[in-house]
């Protein structure tokens, strides 16, 4: 998984998921672009999502028809070469469950090239997964070697500059509680008064907390942030409550979620806050080189996916229905220069 770091070089909504949810499994060709193993096996007009997720996803077949309306609506260069060459920004380990190597050891699995995969399906278009480390997930971008980025990419404005969106999912931060626990976070920061958090060092999300801390301090209310070196002692300290939760990204939390299910130290989402702050909507979005004439066509498949049902199906294989968007945007409102 990528390491924390700020973001523009790591996926923004997975800056803490490193220490929590990361899995051993390294890849190949760390340096450059990997061709990924997808499971695809499926019959024309058939896409099935949560394959090899070792218990992260509910596999579902889902059917996708080609609609030729927005098939004409690609580049040229792109319907005649009859593929869409999806990257993913997971060596040198994956970021579960967003892109992650599956149970077979050597198949990119994970919500984020399912859905390239069925955004290729509606658009009538052969998937061609292509995996590789974060920066050169962007390189084959500007290269022309890649299409679109299905990778946790945030819409910022920054970003603009270089490169057009098609946003799908919300980006979102997340408390995570012991099932047990009766505390629901709804967005207001004074309830976390009294509170003990864990937090991953230098993230976006340990921004946003010590920010609530010091309005707390300034009210004369009290929040404990602490920080471990790893999930096992984060998790430990959750089940022994020593934390009464962990504020993290909320794709990481839902996979921790469904992997201690039924489980003694069973785990919830107790809430989730935006990780561009309390003013703007954080957006995930398929990435594309700025004029390439993706963006539209990538935005109506995605919309035609939302009308349709299957996006919602594939969101809840994920367990991640609470990062769903309404419609698909093109070049929606992105993180400002400032927080980008």
């Amino acid at each position: 998984m990528p390491t924390l770091r700020p973001p523009g070089r790591v996926p923004r909504a997975l800056t803490a998921g490193t220490a929590l949810v990361t899995l051993a499994l390294l890849l190949t060709g760390c340096g450059g672009d990997s061709e990924a193993a997808t499971a695809t096996g499926d019959a024309a007009g058939k896409v099935t999502v949560g394959q090899l997720s070792n218990g992260a996803a509910r596999p579902t077949t889902l059917d996708v028809p080609e609609v030729k309306a927005l098939h004409a609506e690609l580049p040229a260069a792109v319907r005649a070469r009859g593929t869409l060459v999806i990257g993913v920004g997971a060596l040198p380990s994956g970021f579960p469950p967003l892109a992650y190597v599956g149970g077979d050891q050597k198949t990119l699995t994970g919500a984020e090239p399912d859905l390239g995969r069925l955004v290729a399906a509606v658009l009538g278009l052969k998937p061609e997964l292509k995996n590789s480390t974060w920066e050169n997930m962007f390189v084959g971008i500007d290269s022309g070697r890649t299409d679109v980025a299905f990778s946790n990419v945030t819409v910022t404005e920054e970003r603009k500059k270089k490169y057009e969106f098609a946003s799908y999912r919300q980006d979102n931060l997340a408390f995570e509680v012991p099932a047990k626990s009766t505390w629901t976070f709804r967005g207001d920061y004074r309830a976390l008064a009294r509170k003990t958090v864990a937090v991953g060092s230098g993230t976006n999300q340990e921004k946003i907390l010590l920010e609530w801390k010091d309005r707390l301090a300034r009210e004369g209310k009290r929040l404990t942030v602490k920080y471990y070196q790893d999930s096992n002692s984060t998790y430990l300290a959750l089940a022994s409550g020593r934390i009464d939760a962990y504020f993290g990204p909320d794709p990481g939390i839902a996979y921790h979620v469904r992997q201690s299910a039924n489980t003694p130290r069973a785990t919830r989402n107790a809430g989730t806050f935006s990780g561009a702050g309390a003013g703007l909507q954080g957006l995930i979005a398929a990435t594309a080189k700025k004029d390439s004439a993706l963006a539209k066509p990538l935005t109506d498949a995605l919309d035609h996916l939302i009308r349709g049902g299957q996006y919602g199906k594939w969101l809840a294989a994920w367990n991640l229905s609470d990062e769903a968007v309404p419609k698909a945007e093109t070049d929606p409102p992105g993180l400002p220069l400032d927080n980008s």
